[in-house]
């Protein structure tokens, strides 16, 4: 563990700017359905939700771009950003392989190292100061 609390902040940065890449769906919604999950979804309330979904993701990404750079705000940045990915990963496993075949199994599967690697920074540094 003292290797990811030595290397956060590139660990930040790196995942940060992949989650920022879903900035795609709220510029090309139904291309990132498609791509994500193998199927769009048709009219002017899906174009809506599908926007925000990509803009709330791109926000998340850029939280952890942010948060590199601030090391008091590491912990926070990465609780949220763990949590929404491992919110991601439950929904799309609830529905079995019917994603998995698509963008959304890759999404899933480095997520999963995320979730993981943001959990053990979070364990190790429990309880300690952060120096700005």
């Amino acid at each position: 563990m003292s290797w990811i609390v030595g290397n956060i902040r590139w660990i930040m940065l790196a995942s940060g700017a992949l989650t920022s890449t879903m900035i795609y769906a709220a510029i090309a919604p139904q291309e990132a359905l498609r791509s994500t999950f193998g199927a769009a979804l048709e009219g002017p309330h899906a174009e809506v939700v599908v926007r925000n979904w990509g803009a709330l993701i791109a926000l998340v990404g850029a939280m952890l771009l942010y948060g590199a750079f601030n090391a008091p705000v590491h912990r926070f940045a990465l609780a949220v950003a763990g949590a929404s990915k491992a919110v991601f990963i439950g929904l799309v496993l609830a529905h079995g392989a019917l994603f998995l075949g698509h963008q959304a199994g890759v999404a899933i599967a480095i997520d999963s190292v995320m979730v993981v690697i943001f959990a053990a920074y979070l364990v190790a540094t429990r309880g300690r100061e952060v120096a700005a």
